[in-house]
């Protein structure tokens, strides 16, 4: 308390002492002090350089990580797409080419038949007539008499009937060859469908096979671990993120406008005035019933194989799994049901409540009101037609699951890269900080440095110090 009183009542002489024995104090305590700043800033910079690295290592591991299982997922994929091209192909053979042979017989058929109602058909030339020998041996008898012009008349007439039976003959030779041709017709017509329907399939399986093969391509690069097929992967994966979280948000809309349909007339039924915690029982019964008609639609998607989120249900035998169908629903039509008749109590109880409430107030209540069916009948379709809809929600709920693991592993890949550069910008700029500690510490007792350096260097060490040129790093 002395020393404080002195120290008050003379501060113009205390303070530049004291000051002097602290710069004393600090010159004194220089190299160790650099030390201790040194060894701080040292030691903090390479935990932090430490943790960057060991988050650098992390982000590799989850990086290789993630590669396998984008590429195992884009396998399990190309194998779907695959077995079910195969199915098809295995489909189209079994309906079209299976009676190949009966079809191969058949055609064999037709095409003998036509061919002989071909060759039944052609034309056969007209045999010369032998009237000619027998015109030119009457022409060369002498024309003594009247006798060789009567047998030329004679002959005329013959020639005559005989071209006319010719000709009656050609017309129903001629005749039969068109009925002949005419008969051909429909086979020709029966074959000619055939080999189209024949090359409609050879095509399709044509096509099928370059699907296969370009399929099979792609499952061959995922399996080699290609960098493009990784990069198609991730794109695909983001891409279906986005569209899938897009449609669960479409669809928690729809929840929330079946929930609030639901919801005044669940008061009714379990009572308005309940409550679980903060929220009424009506709301959680309400709830309730959505989350069911959701799981409902859930197990029914799952049993027709259309969604693959519980491989237990599609390992079932096919006996039990359309059982499981006929139940879901069953379930599911039984509570869009409900809800409809619920939507119908929904404008009655409001209109009672309203009545309420200006009943309370003391207003007159307007008596013979009729409200409109549309409205009634609008929310009844509604009520019946969202626990269907919202039944397809479990189709973009197996795509938004299957991309968000490699979504996720992106981001927690691209904050681990984040964290490394800020640890490691953090390290550097704390070693930093040191150096610029020490210089502080050293500009704080300066003139002790100062005297230091100047009794370092006597005079004749200064004139015999030659001056060197600085040379520049």
């Amino acid at each position: 308390m002395s020393l404080m009183t002195l120290i008050e009542s003379n501060p113009f002489t205390t303070y530049p002492i004291l000051l002097f024995l602290l710069l004393i104090l600090l010159y004194l305590a220089r190299h160790q002090a650099h030390r201790m700043i040194r060894s701080f800033t040292r030691i903090t910079s390479q935990a932090l350089r430490l943790m960057s690295k060991s988050l650098l290592l992390a982000e590799k591991k989850l990086k290789q990580r993630n590669r396998e299982v984008l590429l195992a997922a884009g396998a399990v994929d190309i194998e779907k797409g695959l077995e079910r091209e195969f199915q098809r192909v295995d489909a189209v053979v079994k309906r079209d080419l299976q009676t190949y042979p009966a079809f191969h017989r058949n055609m064999s058929d037709l095409i003998t038949r036509i061919d002989e109602d071909y060759q039944q058909s052609t034309e056969v030339p007209p045999s010369p007539p032998a009237w000619i020998s027998a015109i030119e041996a009457v022409a060369q008898v002498p024309n003594s008499d009247g006798g060789v012009a009567e047998i030329l008349g004679e002959i005329n007439k013959t020639l005559d009937r005989h071209h006319k039976s010719a000709m009656d003959d050609y017309r129903k030779s001629s005749q039969k060859r068109h009925a002949l041709l005419n008969k051909m017709m429909p086979f020709w017509r029966k074959l000619g469908e055939t080999l189209d329907h024949v090359g409609k399939t050879i095509t399709g399986l044509h096509e099928r096979s370059e699907l296969i093969t370009a399929k099979m391509d792609e499952y061959e690069k995922i399996r080699a671990g290609a960098d493009d097929a990784e990069r198609r992967l991730s794109s695909s994966s983001l891409t279906q993120f986005f569209i899938s979280g897009l449609v669960m948000v479409i669809a928690i809309g729809g929840a929330i406008i079946n929930f609030n349909l639901i919801a005044l007339p669940m008061s009714e039924m379990v009572g308005g005035g309940s409550y679980i915690g903060n929220f009424k029982i009506s709301d959680v019964a309400a709830l309730v019933i959505i989350l069911v008609e959701i799981s409902m639609g859930l197990f029914l998607m799952e049993s027709l194989r259309i969604t693959h989120l519980f491989p237990v249900i599609g390992q079932l035998d096919d006996r039990m799994r359309r059982k499981m169908i006929w139940i879901s629903f069953a379930l599911l039509f039984t509570l869009a049901g409900v809800e409809s008749a619920l939507a119908f109590m929904r404008d009655q109880i409001a209109a009672d409540l309203q009545a309420l409430r200006q009943s309370l107030s003391g207003a007159e209540v307007a008596a013979g009101q009729i409200s409109s069916i549309i409205p009634t009948a609008g929310q009844m379709v509604l009520g019946f037609v969202l626990p269907f809809a919202l039944t397809f929600v479990a189709i973009p709920l197996e795509s938004f699951v299957h991309s968000s693991r490699t979504v996720i592993g992106l981001t927690i890949g691209s904050v681990l890269r984040i964290g490394a550069f800020l640890l490691r910008l953090t390290g550097n700029i704390i070693n930093h900080l040191g150096k610029a500690l020490v210089a502080i510490y050293d500009l704080l007792i300066f003139p002790a440095i100062w005297i230091e350096e100047k009794t370092r260097k006597s005079p004749t060490d200064e004139k015999n110090t030659i001056p060197q040129k600085e040379v520049l790093p």
